[in-house]
């Protein structure tokens, strides 16, 4: 269903599109959380929008998606729980903010499938065609759903951690602050055999998106 790849080069171009849309938007959400929490230091540091430009980091938005990397980050939103409504505790409200990334991707990756089957409603001849715009779309699905697992793994400095350090039951907080400690190094294992571990549920969803691109899409008749 996915077109065929063009030249290596060409393909790392396009993707930093959908990196720096999905990056951006990623960005977007936990600013907006956070300020809608009451928490404004993102805004007033000028995060609290979609332009790619607030958000890029050199490598991670950069560098990464140029090496054939597809995988990176932004520059992280700052959080100040201590700003967050009274309503909220200071846990329940950074949960809340890292949850609101993972979870903006997953609907992004939802909407571009939705693009994708207007797309092919309108034109159904484009979905055997290798089209700039089908492709783009079709990473930017792969890419959200990707960005969204990756970013709930409950390890230092990523935003699964922040989930577990809300509901971790409270005699396990000791040796959870002590894993924490190892974090980096635990990441920087992940990312050496991610692939492995990572790649079934990526493909679980990703897959369920393209079969109902495929359900809703007309067949081009030729």
């Amino acid at each position: 269903m996915i077109p065929s790849s063009p030249h290596d080069f060409a393909l790392r171009i396009m993707m930093l599109i959908p990196m720096w849309l999905s990056l951006s938007v990623h960005e977007w959400a936990h600013a907006w959380s956070a300020y809608q929490l009451g928490d404004d230091t993102a805004a007033r540091e000028g995060r609290l929008t979609l332009n790619p430009m607030s958000h890029i980091d050199p490598i991670g938005t950069i560098l990464l998606p140029l090496f054939g990397i597809p995988f990176g980050w932004a520059k992280p939103v700052p959080v100040n729980p201590v700003r967050f409504d009274r309503k909220w505790s200071m846990r329940t409200g950074m949960a809340i903010t890292a949850f609101a990334g993972p979870f903006s991707n997953l609907v992004l990756a939802f909407l571009c499938s939705v693009i994708l089957i207007v797309l092919f409603r309108v034109a159904p001849e484009m979905r055997t065609l290798d089209n700039g715009a089908t492709y783009l779309l079709f990473i930017a699905v792969q890419l959200n759903v990707g960005l969204a697992i990756f970013n709930m793994l409950p390890l230092p400095p990523l935003d699964g951690s922040r989930l577990v350090d809300r509901y971790i039951p409270r005699h396990w907080e000791a040796t959870w602050d002590s894993i924490k400690r190892f974090g980096p190094m635990l990441l920087l294992l992940v990312l050496s055999v991610g692939g492995y571990f990572l790649s079934g549920p990526i493909n679980a969803v990703t897959g369920a998106l393209f079969s109902m691109i495929d359900s809703f899409s007309p067949r081009p008749n030729f």
